[in-house]
């Protein structure tokens, strides 16, 4: 499918450099047969009793570093942890660096242990998993998307985590939890649907651009995630009983379309997923989706306009653009009903 499909016009004041405040006082455009517009904080009213909402507790680190070689300042962004200490990065300039080469960090240099295409590389710590950590903390800055034209704020140390970050390891955001507070996901739960969590460590592919024509040439950078098997029973269990499955996120989306098979059975699932959803999927196991508002010709917008209709998507966001919605990772939220 043509990416120009998926392009449409945004004017850069509706890009959100900065969150609702609170959290679930963004607005929310509901996508079904009509749109609606609501605010987050509606959530609960929407969901019946037994429904499931599954989340990310994915937290990001800081993983954007900027490193010396000699004189040379070097931006380095983690995107992929591949083994003890190693991890994938996204150097900025690279055409200069080459594999040996050893990059000044404050105290401690880091190695560049292989050069791949499209300016990634293969970073060494040498060190533990917990030292790289305490490096990043001391060091890191919070990884906000290039659109956010600012400068980062020690409130973003807050406001780029969500609700249920709790394992390490994303160099973005699951945006679709930022918009979640302990009020609104007790109201969720007081309605009689259970709240769940996954994990899929976001890698910074998220917001690589599109770079081909064609849909079928684009290859998505792969990103580590794990549905437990309590996880995994206690959502056939509930759409078993005719519960419906509402995902926070494209996140939490592409990590349960992995791990479910044909009929719709959730599975336990360990490891890489680099899944690419286009129209034309067949969706296998999600019901309904809370998204924010993306990018055109990004993958995320793709997605949406695969589970619930490319022509429908257009319409949504041609409203919520006429009705001044703030976009991508700070802005406002959609709830999307499948077609």
């Amino acid at each position: 499918m043509r990416v120009d499909a998926f392009d449409f016009e945004l004017p850069d004041d509706l890009i959100a450099d900065h969150p609702a405040r609170p959290r679930d006082a963004a607005r929310m455009l509901v996508v079904g047969e009509t749109l609606q517009d609501r605010i987050v904080r509606d959530l609960p009213t929407l969901l019946s009793p037994g429904d499931v909402v599954v989340a990310n507790d994915t937290r990001v680190i800081p993983a954007r570093l900027f490193a010396r070689r000699g004189e040379a300042r070097i931006e380095l962004m983690l995107h992929k942890r591949v083994a003890r200490g190693l991890w994938l990065a996204f150097a900025r300039p690279a055409k200069k660096l080459r594999p040996g080469d050893r990059l000044s960090l404050g105290e401690a240099e880091v190695l560049v242990a292989e050069k791949r295409d499209g300016g990634e590389i293969v970073l060494d710590f040498e060190a533990r998993d917990d030292q790289v950590t305490a490096l990043l903390a001391r060091h890191g800055h919070m990884p906000l998307p290039p659109y956010i034209k600012r400068a980062e704020a020690a409130a973003d140390r807050a406001d780029y985590q969500t609700l249920f970050a709790a394992r390490d390891g994303a160099v973005a955001a699951p945006t679709a939890g930022l918009h979640f507070t302990p009020a609104l996901r007790d109201a969720v739960v007081a309605r009689g649907a259970s709240v769940l969590t996954l994990t899929l460590h976001v890698g910074a592919g998220t917001f690589l651009p599109v770079k081909v024509d064609d849909t079928s040439d684009h290859v998505m950078h792969m990103e580590w995630g794990e549905v437990t098997a309590a996880v995994a029973d206690a959502v056939n269990a509930a759409r078993a009983k005719g519960g419906r499955l509402l995902a926070i996120g494209t996140t939490s989306v592409r990590l349960l379309e992995s791990a479910a098979d044909d009929r719709g059975g959730l599975h336990p699932f360990a490891g890489d997923t680099g899944i690419f959803i286009t129209p034309g999927y067949r969706f296998k196991i999600v019901d309904r989706m809370l998204t924010n508002f993306h990018l055109p010709r990004s993958t995320l917008f793709m997605l949406v306009s695969a589970f619930a209709g490319l022509e429908r998507m257009k319409a949504a966001y041609a409203h919520a653009i006429s009705q001044r919605y703030r976009f991508y990772s700070y802005g406002d939220a959609s709830l999307l009903e499948r077609a």
